[in-house]
């Protein structure tokens, strides 16, 4: 198990470190090179164009500029080309602020998604079934956006209640934990039904694929219940393609939810993201591609740790 262990954080220190040359040379091959500023504005003369090079190490060679770059990241002295602020304080800040929604959308996600598809699953055909997958493809063809604001229509409109941005100013006390708190569902609910749609359905597939096995009809002669049979050994085997997709979630957290946060004027990490592309601000989006590609291997990390308690049969040797 050590040994498992130390090869793994091994490969994915190597995988990181490509990763982190392979974006940042993306970056600077890219058309426009980040250490042009526009020269069209009439602030930036010769000389502030030269300072600024200067002052964000664009006048170095590329190698010194990409150990100067992650050297600033790591000490926390990396600062935002936009606004020169502290890159890693502003994607602490909006870090807070995707967390809850992340998390419960998430918990949204698994807690009804499984349970919809395995008995979608082990009803098959019948009108739960039909029912079920109408709702997952209508959930599944409906943007996103155009569902979001259906919801706050109907929202404001019957309950006259605010919905936009993280909560509401002037409140105290326990009326501004609970006005945070009804914020914070309606993003998280609808952040989830694409989740639950596509997930059950997931679900529901690979159930029906492995009761289908030979095993499955062999418990079953055996004289073992129906609720054995599904629950004991076809979701146990079931769960194995579920374990690798659970370990790829943690990257929602950078831009799994651009739209919503959006939309609800959220202030987390995908507006973040999508605001740092927007004005060309390359130390904030490397420094989120960084993360993201962290966040890829301590989930995939943490797949390989649960196959072996879902899936006796791994070892690690």
């Amino acid at each position: 198990m050590v040994g498992f262990l130390a090869r793994n954080c091994v490969q994915k220190a190597i995988a990181l470190f490509c990763v982190s040359v392979i974006s940042f040379l993306i970056i600077h091959l890219a058309p426009g090179k980040p250490s042009q500023v526009d020269p069209l504005n009439p602030k930036f003369t010769k000389e502030v164009i030269e300072r600024y090079r200067k002052e964000f190490n664009l006048d170095k060679p590329l190698y010194e500029q990409y150990y100067l770059f992650y050297r600033d990241l790591f000490t926390g002295h990396l600062l935002s080309w936009k606004d020169g602020q502290p890159v890693l304080g502003k994607v602490w800040r909006r870090f807070l602020n995707s967390l809850p929604l992340f998390l419960v959308g998430t918990i949204i996600t698994w807690t009804l998604a499984f349970p919809v598809g395995i008995r979608a699953a082990v009803s098959r055909g019948s009108t739960y079934d039909r029912t079920t997958t109408f709702l997952a493809y209508l959930l599944i063809s409906v943007p996103g956006f155009f569902l979001a604001y259906i919801m706050i229509i109907l929202i404001v409109n019957a309950f006259h209640l605010p919905v936009i941005g993280m909560r509401s100013p002037g409140l105290q006390g326990m009326t501004a934990v609970m006005d945070r708190v009804w914020h914070l569902v309606l993003p998280s609910v609808l952040s989830a039904t694409a989740g639950v749609a596509v997930l059950s359905r997931y679900v529901r597939g690979q159930m029906l694929e492995v009761e289908g096995q030979d095993y499955i009809r062999t418990a079953r002669a055996k004289g073992l219940t129906e609720e054995a049979v599904h629950y004991k050994h076809a979701l146990r085997n079931a769960l194995m393609p579920f374990v690798t997709m659970f370990g790829l979630i943690l990257p929602g957290l950078i831009g799994g939810s651009v739209i919503i946060e959006t939309i609800f004027a959220w202030p987390g990490m995908g507006r973040l993201a999508y605001d740092a592309l927007v004005a060309r601000d390359m130390p904030v989006v490397l420094s989120l591609n960084f993360i993201a590609a962290v966040l890829v291997l301590i989930g995939t990390f943490v797949s390989d740790v649960l196959y072996v308690f879902v899936d006796p049969r791994v070892k690690y040797e």
